[in-house]
């Protein structure tokens, strides 16, 4: 594994962190789960995101893919969060 593809996964964890931080201040909590289910979402969703578009052709240097990561791991972490509670609700 080249350091490029763990700055890139590594780089994927912290806009997770980050994600996970502003998700109380969205209304991403529940009281069905705790507050480190949608930090797990998006760093799940982001990860996999990235390595399917990699595998599929798309080279971690193109803008594309971090735009396609970036908007798609807010998104996972949205409708997985309500995914979650409406199942445990």
């Amino acid at each position: 594994m080249d350091p490029i593809t763990l700055l890139c996964v590594a780089f994927i964890v912290v806009y997770g962190l980050i994600l996970g931080l502003v998700a109380p201040y969205v209304n991403l909590t529940n009281k069905n789960f705790g507050s480190l289910v949608p930090t797990g979402l998006a760093i799940v969703s982001g990860s996999l995101l990235w390595a399917i578009l990699t595998w599929s052709g798309m080279h971690y240097d193109e803008p594309w893919i971090w735009i396609i990561v970036m908007l798609g791991m807010p998104a996972a972490m949205y409708f997985g969060g309500r995914q979650i509670a409406k199942s445990r609700g």
